[in-house]
């Protein structure tokens, strides 16, 4: 088995909580919050009033409130644009990633510890802190999110051994997910565009949420023609915003660039089981077609 576990340090929580916390994130996420409950947690967005992509996170009830897991890099622009939604909402809007930390493991450990369930997204109290089996894709592994002060006895009473972040960031590269660098995704592409249907973050049957005009029309109507893919760099560099061509045509663009490199492409136009190399005006490079996408 393996007892590697990653301490997410670039991770932050927030928390929200208060009267109308339950409402309050309804009408923002593109998940629907009635999914959240002590044992079972989601993965959700906050897209622009058009449907693009602002912040992705996993939300997980904790006490009376709710735990946001977003990427750290983004938790103070989050913050704002949740408060800014505020308005008159009875909520209260905490950042606790001074307190709180995230550390992941392995789905087979998961499996192995008393009161788990193989449910994606499935919650349960270890010593009164939130284990989330990763509702995007179970072999992301599980999260435990708890008190600093707390970690290291819990993952020494787990039995779990500190490894190399770098190790989770090829995991979910391979996995084709976004593991870091949200910030180049921002208003680049509409949020559906990021296989949040296939990552179960969108629900489609539930009520109005800050971009689900657009992000409804585009599914009804069959729209999607572009998806977020990871790109494999052949020869040269990779380089953000350069478009990408299959013989002559354009196809995509780069969107994140560096090792966990990913980009907007055009799905239909091209065979993805076939490993075609394209180009961008300073590489040569594919497309890692991620298994569980359509």
């Amino acid at each position: 088995m393996n007892n590697s576990v990653y301490i997410l340090e670039d991770r932050a929580i927030i928390y929200v909580n208060g009267k109308d916390d339950k409402d309050f994130l309804q009408n923002l996420i593109s998940n629907d919050i009635s999914k959240v409950s002590d044992n079972s947690s989601c993965f959700a967005s906050l897209l622009t009033p058009q449907g693009k992509f602002l912040y992705e996170f996993i939300i997980v009830k904790h006490k009376k409130g709710y735990f946001i897991d977003c990427e750290k890099s983004q938790v103070e622009s989050l913050l704002k644009q949740l408060n800014t939604y505020k308005i008159r909402s009875k909520v209260e809007i905490l950042n606790l990633s001074n307190e709180f930390v995230v550390a992941s493991f392995s789905y087979e450990k998961f499996l192995s510890i008393e009161g788990s369930q193989d449910i994606l997204g499935y919650t349960f109290k270890y010593r009164e802190d939130p284990i989330v089996l990763d509702p995007r894709n179970k072999n992301l592994g599980a999260r435990l999110i708890i008190n600093l002060e707390k970690l290291y006895l819990s993952l020494k009473k787990l039995d779990l051994k500190n490894a190399d972040i770098k190790n989770y960031y090829d995991q979910c590269y391979k996995l084709g997910i976004v593991p870091k660098n949200f910030n180049q995704l921002q208003n680049k592409l509409f949020g559906i565009e990021c296989n949040y249907e296939e990552l179960n973050g969108i629900d489609f049957k539930k009520g109005c949420y800050v971009g689900q005009e657009n992000t409804a029309r585009i599914k009804l109507k069959n729209k999607l023609s572009k998806k977020l893919f990871p790109i494999k760099l052949i020869k040269g560099k990779l380089i953000k915003d350069e478009k990408i061509y299959n013989d002559k045509k354009e196809i995509g663009k780069i969107l994140i660039d560096g090792k966990y490199s990913f980009a907007i492409i055009k799905f239909f136009e091209i065979d993805l089981d076939n490993n075609d190399r394209l180009y961008s005006d300073n590489a040569e490079l594919e497309i890692l077609k991620p298994f569980w996408l359509n």
